[in-house]
């Protein structure tokens, strides 16, 4: 039987903020079964605690935003993508500012702060999300589909053109196909995206250490790629994070097409809030629908994601 589990030591560090260019101080605290993941702001007094759920997510501009009014914490992807891939159930995440900091862009840095941490078994057993028949959602030329599988794999296709272009990768859900293939992958973004973020109080922090940029005649960083298909890789890896955010691991194949923040949030409310699809194994049933039904109607899906960078 899989235990969940936590850190099995507190561990704090400082990064800069990729939208506020602040720099931000996080610590990661052991936290008991059935806590989940949550997220405390600690530099707001009387701030309540954030829950790492669909129904907390406020914005998908261009990250992942946890929280309601000033209380709130951004760019939380690709922590959470690092702690299901790593095998953390509960955990409190502590910042002293609204974005959790984008160190080098990618999740490496939050796969070392775990290794160092290290992991602790819990006395519950995990539970897990069975997907029980396909299901699709669409939007243009983009969509999401999964069908049902024994554990979570992605197959990700992304065609930007340009410098980008067209790609696609297959990842199956272990510590080390993340470690190995997806956690160094970096955010990224178009040169002439920078601009326009810029105009909206966006992308302070960001630098040639915390993202690729592509201009018209190729990759701007001086050491280029990591990998040759770097960009849909990272697109796996803000996926894995958003999907984090169902509270419980999922267990089906994904087939992904050009996804971002907010079609993948679209995705996990739709699909939490279909009677049947995702069928709770591994402990007795807890988890409420009605939040995600609810949740439906209250951000309906728009053309932010299209408008917006193609990375990050």
């Amino acid at each position: 039987m899989s235990m969940q589990k936590t850190l099995k030591n507190t561990i704090s560090a400082q990064g800069l903020g990729l939208h506020t260019g602040r720099n931000i101080s996080v610590t990661l605290r052991p936290a008991p079964v059935d806590s989940g993941v949550t997220f405390r702001r600690v530099d707001l007094a009387d701030a309540a605690a954030i829950r790492a759920l669909p129904e907390n997510v406020t914005s998908t501009t261009l990250a992942t935003t946890l929280g309601r009014g000033e209380n709130r914490v951004s760019t939380v992807e690709h922590l959470m993508a690092a702690l299901s891939a790593l095998g953390v159930d509960n955990l409190t995440v502590e910042a002293d500012g609204p974005e959790l900091p984008v160190f080098d862009g990618s999740a490496d840095e939050w796969v070392r702060l775990i290794g160092e941490a290290g992991l602790a078994d819990l006395s519950a057993p995990r539970r897990f999300l069975k997907v029980t028949r396909p299901y699709k959602i669409t939007a243009g030329d983009k969509s999401i589909e999964v069908r049902p599988a024994r554990q979570f794999s992605v197959e990700a296709h992304i065609d930007f053109g340009g410098a980008i272009g067209r790609h696609c990768f297959f990842y199956t859900d272990s510590e080390a196909a993340f470690v190995c293939e997806i956690s160094r992958s970096r955010t990224f973004c178009r040169l002439q995206d920078v601009e326009m973020m810029h105009s909206q109080g966006l992308a302070k922090g960001g630098s040639l250490d915390n993202a690729v940029v592509v201009g018209d005649d190729g990759i701007l960083n001086p050491g280029g790629l990591r990998y040759d298909d770097e960009f849909v890789r990272h697109k796996i890896l803000d996926f894995i994070g958003d999907m984090a955010m169902a509270g419980n691991r999922i267990m089906g194949h994904f087939i992904i097409h050009k996804p971002g923040h907010e079609l993948n949030r679209r995705f996990l409310a739709s699909a939490l809030a279909q009677p049947g699809l995702l069928e709770e194994t591994g402990a007795e049933k807890h988890r409420p629908r009605e939040a995600a039904r609810r949740l439906i109607s209250r951000l309906p899906l728009s053309l932010d994601d299209a408008l917006a960078p193609v990375g990050l």
